[in-house]
């Protein structure tokens, strides 16, 4: 059957699941399973004989959305705070791995350049970091503690002024999408920049290994959340310049309305790296490297496991349960 004719037989159908599940009209359980049946034979079909066609990537979008739309109908969730957490959160992690993998890779490939532009010119870091920052720390690294800047300060000051400054960021970095996720783009470029150029000035002064041991104890959460918040402002702008089968306006909301669960989803973690760096990084130096390590290894395992892997699991287990329900 050619691509058109496909389209044509099928159109009013698509579209009437479509509406279902994703401007919320109420459907029968029974007809939301049976018309889910015919949209996976339907996707299965397209991407047989229409592999680079883009009502492969329609139906797969709307697959994706029955998921969720189907298993909220389970008795068991009807605890809509743990099912944003154990749920909504992991299926939209799945949904958009591909702009979480692209805001890993702008991070990395900026951070990169942090570190050469500071390796080819040693006027680089103050101009990045500013000459008070670079001098003090300076001063801190001839007394034999590198990180002591991150000592300064009561305990619940430094706990409430970073975390409020990092929620800042993070906020600014998904609205910024807006601007077609060139914004994001340039404040992911502002970070990576000072974190590579950062890294580099302490291994160029031969404490890499203190700096690391001190600042990643909340940097593995402080940073990795970044990134996901990025991941969501390129969402949000992706949804602007790739519209689909939807209006430009109403696939902006969809992009936004997603956008904003991934960005609040890193709030914990964002107090969790703040506490970190206000309670336990300034007693970096006194206490073991396997307690230091062990904390880093911790932290960046708990982050990245909820949203790197843990989306796959909830996915393949959604999966396992509406063959069944469906069938």
């Amino acid at each position: 059957m050619r691509e058109v004719a496909f389209i044509k037989q099928n159109k009013e159908k698509w579209l009437s699941f479509e509406k279902a599940v994703f401007n919320g009209e109420e459907m029968d359980s029974d007809e939301l399973a049976n018309q889910y049946i015919h949209l996976v034979n339907d996707l299965a079909y397209a991407q047989t004989y229409y592999p680079k066609s883009k009502v492969v990537v329609y139906l797969n979008q709307l697959a994706a959305k029955a998921f969720q739309k189907i298993y909220k109908t389970k008795r068991e969730d009807t605890n809509r705070f743990v099912h944003f957490w154990k749920t909504e959160v992991p299926l939209l992690m799945y949904q958009y791995r591909k702009y979480v993998l692209l805001a890993f890779v702008i991070f990395t490939i900026f951070t990169v350049i942090g570190v050469l532009s500071a390796a080819d010119d040693e006027d680089f870091v103050r101009g990045v970091l500013g000459d008070e920052y670079v001098n003090q720390t300076l001063e801190n690294i001839d007394k034999g503690d590198p990180v002591a800047v991150y000592k300064s300060g009561s305990n619940w000051g430094s706990f409430i002024g970073i975390t409020v400054n990092n929620l800042r960021v993070g906020v600014i970095a998904f609205v910024m999408g807006v601007f077609l996720g060139l914004g994001t783009v340039y404040i992911l470029f502002n970070n990576c920049i000072m974190l590579g150029a950062f890294q580099y000035f302490f291994y160029e002064r031969g404490v890499f290994w203190e700096s690391v041991r001190g600042i990643w104890i909340h940097g593995s959460m402080e940073i990795f959340a970044i990134v996901i918040e990025a991941a969501a402002g390129l969402i949000m702008g992706a949804s602007i310049l790739f519209p689909g089968t939807h209006s430009r306006f109403e696939s902006f909301k969809r992009g936004a309305k997603d956008g904003v669960k991934i960005l609040i989803s890193t709030f914990p973690f964002t107090f969790a790296a703040g506490f970190l760096e206000g309670f336990v990084t300034r007693y970096s130096d006194t206490m073991p490297n396997v307690l230091s390590v062990g904390i880093i290894l911790a932290t960046l395992g708990i982050i990245s496991y909820y949203y790197l892997l843990y989306p796959y699991k909830v996915k393949n287990e959604l999966h396992h349960q509406l063959i069944p329900a469906l069938g």
